[in-house]
């Protein structure tokens, strides 16, 4: 009866030669065929037939079976080798196949996994194979399951070889495992493939999921910051839950085209990093450097980030996890200003009878908090994984917050034999926003303290402010709204068909080709509102303002691949070719009205309004659409010789409508070779160095993050005109055309050196990349005629970057119950402007940033980017002291003291630089039996910042009736002069930081309900050693960009908080 559901396969055949199988032999010879064709053949030689259940035998296994005058029972065991937990039964003409019985034999099996060092392995997996029965070893080492006589138990853990123990009558096991340097060869996902961190030629670091930082951040961006060498990450703002970082790789690339990397995700690029739940990273590689880069061609030169998104499992089990915190956000009160009797101490305005404190009317504790769900299972033919996500952040303002409810799919089907291989990933979001106002807090440093919130001559109405340049806000951030709705939705489906070594005897050839297909739309409509009862309405003049904004993006992407290798004992040779066509619309629509007949709708009926009926020709609206295409053909060849001897080489040639139509198309090649010195002979005695790899790559990448239509002549609306008792629209052209409009082309160049030594215990890397930036965009003067138009886009300049980094890891300690791991990261930069010109236009020997805010005060533009100079000097007057009035006084350009009011740009001078000349990071990581505490430090050194709010709020000499910071009447009370830029607002940047401490502890519960628990408080800006302590948080300050050592917003600002993050990890 127990067969009676199942699907019977019977074949049958005439007897050849004799009736009794024991006494019976026969030859049979096949050669990588499926078990199902082996049983065909053998009944044709044999006329005996195969009697099973389709469940219990893989008949698309491949066997080989070579037996010569042999019985049929040795055929029948080849051709079920490999298959666990079977018996079979010839009876008369058939031979009946089923699963061993186990009811009676199942009993608990109970043992201990240890190390070569007799160290317990904690968290090994201990499955009996072909079953769902599987548990994992305790902080001992210990485990207990249930087997019956005759499984097998399969015993693996990272970093080791797997180990297969059959189950006899042992009640006891004692399992030592065994290191496998493959396996501690971490996998490396590259660009359009993969490599083992022993193939790796080139620039590329790794950070596996455990690796990322656990912080309440909503973009995996900021889990990654320090982690890996030449990555700057950078948040000014990470207290605003809707700011987004700056990412750049080994330094600034362009002056006037993008600076962020090429994200890929899951292999498809141009992803958004918004869109991916921190839950759901296997790993993320930063290709750094240009032979690592340039296969994606144009998109290259200010590097690539690889995520890779888990899957679902493959031991037919249903895993389901949890991962939830609540963050705690508390602000910091960097800037000190005047309080209300200080105020009235130093008589700096009028006295309103209040005692007000502007930062505390506008911040609050924030209480945020995160959910995730993930469900995953399958076998190694089908499996999936499902999360979904819910995020509530608020920021520390009294109005910003974003709710985003997220969600990814991953299903993964294998086809019969392996033939074919169908993934499809499907990831959307749905993000609610409200923005916060910088410029509030801007005007809570100036707002006269003695001004109450509310209006006591009004109740139920905010006090009008008059100081000068600022508006109530408290109104602002309570009446106004400014928000939207964001949806994401990303897809890509890729179908894979491996053709070889399916389809051939010869196993050393390797050949598969896929194709996939993506998409990715981002939609946002946002709104603003501003009601009748604002006392800015009342100002204005206006009875409600209110304006909508849509903007949607879509990418669509097609690529095609074959990938082919060839393996023997000695040469290891792959090849991948392949084709790509991207194309990508950005359109959208804006509106705006004003005069509103009641506030109820708020943005929601912009048509009710009259301020744009009440003039012919005001519309009050607007669209726009612009597309680009990219198309390339790609292929890379790497070679492999005794996995000592390793080189690629990979060329991208690739077209965009971006360029001009003499310059469509461009091509990238890069080279690259390693050498790993430890498999030398010479070598073999050396026992503290377990592997050694010296490398070198050039590669040539490309810049195209500009607008879409930079290379043509374009044309554009201008103002109404009256003409002939009718309004028309006047339409002429707005721009210079540039045929020869192009990318920017990076030369880069990589030295590198890979080691792992003591037993692998001290790894890391040491680069020194340099990289020559060509063709630089800018805009540039240009004569009339022959041009319509006083300037053109056009390539002109170089710069250069140059760098060391390092990385590095020892696990220092390794017992039973202690673990001690040290991590360090660090690099150095240096970051130049060559030229700004070339053969065709000559540009000018530097060129002024942009300049400071005109209030208060007008001091003007700051830093200058110049021919042969770092970029983020700092070039301005250097200070001298004052003169007997408090004046300011300043060096002359030479060297005499002299009033600021005298001093010309000739008198100015590099009195600092901004851009850090090391950046470092530093990870400690314990474990003491069931907790584990994780400290990380971070910094930069050799550079300095610039106190942009001294210089705006730090000095006396402000205008009346304002506020100002302490430092006017202490630090500063020397000086009475206005606010001008010079070196004494310049001031020693270095600082370490302790960022993160994360203290945790697992329960390993091994009940049937629960498998383990963490349970974990992280601590973020903790504290500060920097011997300048006036001013900002010194994350504030840019390190990335044109700008870098300036303040983010440089007359305003957003404060900073310290963190405090409960969470919990449960796995089911």
């Amino acid at each position: 009866m127990r067969y009676f559901n199942k699907a019977m396969l019977i074949a049958s055949a005439a007897l050849c030669l004799n009736l009794s199988v024991f006494s019976q032999n026969i030859t049979l010879k096949t050669g990588n065929v499926t078990v199902k064709e082996a049983m065909e053949q053998l009944k044709k030689s044999s006329g005996y037939s195969f009697v099973f259940s389709s469940v219990d035998v893989n008949t698309q296994k491949r066997v080989s079976v070579s037996v010569q005058n042999a019985s049929i029972e040795e055929a029948v065991k080849q051709i079920l080798a490999g298959q666990q937990g079977l018996n079979y039964e010839v009876k008369g003409k058939k031979i009946i196949v089923q699963k061993k019985a186990q009811s009676s034999n199942v009993r608990k099996i109970s043992g201990r996994v240890v190390d070569a060092n007799n160290e317990p392995v904690i968290g090994a997996s201990i499955q009996v194979e072909g079953t769902g029965i599987g548990t994992i070893s305790d902080f001992d080492g210990n485990f207990t399951l249930e087997a019956a006589e005759g499984n097998t138990l399969v015993f693996s853990f990272i970093g080791y070889k797997k180990q297969y123990i059959e189950v006899k009558r042992q009640k006891s096991l004692s399992v030592v495992m065994r290191e496998d340097s493959e396996m501690l060869d971490d996998v490396v996902v590259i660009g359009y493939g993969t490599v083992s961190k022993k193939e790796l030629t080139s620039a590329v670091s790794h950070i596996s999921s455990k690796d990322l930082l656990q912080i309440g951040s909503g973009n995996p961006a900021m889990q990654m910051q320090g982690k890996v060498s030449g990555l700057a990450v950078e948040n000014s703002t990470p207290s605003d839950p809707n700011s987004s970082p700056s990412i750049q790789v080994r330094g600034v690339s362009s002056r006037s085209a993008g600076l962020g990397p090429l994200i890929v995700i899951d292999g498809v690029p141009g992803g958004s990093l918004d869109n991916v739940n921190e839950n759901d990273i296997e790993s993320i590689d930063v290709l750094k450097d240009g032979a690592a880069s340039a296969i994606y061609g144009t998109r290259g030169s200010n590097g690539v980030i690889v995520i890779t998104t888990k899957k679902g499992s493959t031991d037919g089990q249903i895993h389901t996890a949890y991962s939830g915190f609540v963050n705690i956000t508390t602000p910091i009160r960097e800037l000190n200003v005047l309080s209300a009797d200080e105020f009235r101490k130093y008589n700096r305005g009028e006295d309103y009878g209040a005692n007000t404190d502007w930062f505390d009317e506008l911040t609050k504790v924030a209480v945020s908090h995160s959910h995730t769900l993930q469900v995953m299972g399958g076998n190694s033919k089908n499996n999936y994984k499902a999360t979904v996500d819910y995020k509530n952040t608020e920021g520390i303002d009294l109005r910003s917050g974003r709710e985003q409810l997220g969600a990814r799919l991953s299903l993964n089907h294998t086809g019969k034999n392996d033939l074919y291989n169908v993934v499809l990933n499907v990831a959307p979001r749905v993000i609610n926003y409200q923005d916060s106002d910088y410029d509030t807090f801007r005007s809570a440093l100036m707002i006269n303290p003695t001004t109450p919130v509310m209006d006591p001559n009004n109740p139920g109405y905010y006090t009008k402010i008059t100081t000068y340049s600022t508006n109530n806000p408290v109104e602002i951030l309570k009446l106004e709204q400014s928000g939207g709705e964001q949806t994401i939705l990303s897809w890509d489906g890729t179908f894979k068909l491996n053709l070889l070594p399916l389809f051939s005897t010869n196993k050393n050839h390797y050949l598969s080709t896929q194709i996939t297909l993506a998409q990715q739309i981002i939609e946002t409509d946002y709104s603003w509102f501003r009601p009748s009862t604002s006392t800015i309405e009342q100002d204005n003049g206006f009875s409600g303002e209110a304006s909508r904004k849509y903007d949607k993006n879509k990418q669509e992407s097609l690529e095609w691949l074959v990938n082919y290798g060839y393996d023997t004992n000695n040469h290891h040779l792959k090849f991948m070719g392949g084709y790509s066509y991207q194309y990508f619309v950005n359109d959208g629509l804006n509106a705006e009205n004003k005069n509103f007949a009641s506030d109820i709708l708020g943005p929601n009926n912009l048509g009710s309004g009259t301020y744009n009926s009440d003039e012919i020709g005001r519309l009050g609206m607007g669209s726009y659409k612009n597309d680009a295409k990219l198309i390339a053909f790609f292929g890379r060849l790497s070679y492999n010789y005794k996995d000592k001897y390793f080189a690629t080489f990979s060329l991208r040639h690739e077209g965009s409508s971006k360029f001009g139509a003499n310059h469509k198309w461009g091509s990238f090649p890069a080279v690259s070779a390693g050498w790993r010195i430890s498999e030398e002979d010479f070598m073999k005695d050396v026992k503290w160095i377990s592997d050694l790899k010296l490398r070198g790559d050039f590669g040539v990448t490309g810049n195209q993050d500009f607008d879409s239509y930079k290379s043509l002549a374009l044309m554009s609306s201008y103002d109404l005109i009256y003409y002939q008792g009718s309004y028309i629209k006047g339409w002429g052209s707005s721009s210079n055309p540039n045929p020869d409009l192009r990318w920017e082309k990076g030369k880069n160049w990589n030295i590198g050196l890979d080691f792992s030594l003591f037993n692998y215990r001290l790894s890391g890397s040491i680069n020194y990349y340099h990289r020559k930036q060509q063709d630089l965009l800018g805009t540039y003067d240009v004569p009339q005629p022959p041009y319509a138009h006083p300037t053109t886009f056009v390539n002109v300049g170089t710069m250069k970057n140059t760098g060391v980094e390092i990385e590095l890891n020892w696990n220092a300690v390794h017992t039973k119950d202690f673990d001690y791991t040290i991590g360090f990261v660090g690099s150095t930069s240096d970051n130049k402007f060559v030229s700004f010109s070339n053969d065709t236009y000559e540009g000018q020997s530097f060129y002024w940033l942009s300049g400071f805010p005109l209030y208060p005060g007008n001091p003007g533009a700051l830093q200058r980017i110049e021919e042969g100079e770092r970029i983020g000097n700092f070039y301005t007057f250097e200070y001298a002291g004052v003169d007997e009035e408090g004046g300011w006084l300043i060096y002359s350009k030479d060297g005499q003291k002299i009033p600021i009011a005298e001093g010309t740009d000739e008198d100015k001078k590099v009195v600092g630089n901004g851009l850090p000349k090391f950046s470092m990071s530093m990870t400690h990581a314990f474990r003491y039996k069931n907790f584990d505490l994780n400290l990380y430090f971070r910094g930069n050194f050799g550079y300095q910042i610039y106190d942009a709010q001294d210089l705006y709020y730090g000095l006396q000499n402000a205008a009346p009736n304002t506020n100002v910071l302490e430092s006017a009447y202490n630090e500063n009370q020397h000086i009475t002069g206005t606010n001008v830029h010079s070196s004494y607002f310049v001031h020693n940047g270095n600082f370490p930081k302790l960022d993160v401490a994360t203290l945790g502890y697992t329960w390993n519960c091994g009940s049937k309900w629960l498998e383990k628990a963490r349970f974990y408080i992280t601590g973020r800006n903790l504290f500060t050693i920097s011997g300048y302590h006036r001013g900002l948080d010194k994350d504030a300050y840019c390190v990335n960009g044109m700008e870098p050592g300036v303040p983010y917003s440089k007359n305003g600002y957003y404060p900073s908080s310290r963190q405090f993050l409960f969470g919990v990890q449960l796995n089911f």
